[in-house]
């Protein structure tokens, strides 16, 4: 067998450990939002100059990383402790966001996408951060802090777009 592929063919299944599965599977499902996420900010990262702005993607990507692990386990029904997100990984992001907020003028109307490049892209990876958290909430993962930590992604997405924009000195286009 070739190390990228079997030369047989799938037939609509996955094999993750010595289990066959559905790609159709909630958990497969799941594990492929989190790895287009991983990518989406992998490319938006790659584009970046500001140190501190690719430092806290790359923690990010870690940490999905860490999430995927404990999806995989629970679909495989792991005996074995999946590795952990700690709760101070997410009390982290949360400064992140609380630092980003403390400087940015709080916007009360809904933001249209689109201030600058940065800022679309920042709003683009929210967005399927939002959709990471639903295929996450659908396998019911029962991670009191990993469910937290993806709710929270979209969150510093947010903030990070507002920052990028008003940094700028660009205003965000709102809805009326």
């Amino acid at each position: 067998m070739g190390l990228f592929y079997t030369k047989k063919g799938d037939k609509g299944f996955s094999h993750v450990g010595k289990i066959k599965i559905s790609k159709l599977d909630h958990h497969i499902e799941a594990l492929g939002q989190l790895d287009e996420l991983n990518c989406l900010i992998g490319v938006f990262k790659s584009e970046q100059k500001d140190k501190a702005l690719k430092t806290t993607l790359h923690r990010v990507q870690e940490n999905l990383f860490i999430i995927q692990a404990i999806v995989a386990y629970k679909m495989l029904r792991e005996k074995r402790i999946p590795p952990q997100l700690e709760e101070s990984t997410l009390r982290s992001i949360e400064s992140v966001i609380d630092e980003i907020e403390s400087k940015l003028k709080v916007e009360r109307k809904f933001i249209i996408p689109g201030t600058n490049p940065t800022s679309a892209w920042l709003d683009y990876i929210r967005a399927k951060s939002r959709t990471t958290e639903r295929a996450l909430l659908r396998i019911k993962l029962k991670n009191p802090t990993a469910n937290a930590y993806m709710n929270r992604l979209s969150s510093l997405f947010f903030a990070l777009a507002r920052q990028v924009g008003q940094k700028g000195r660009e205003s965000s286009p709102r809805y009326k």
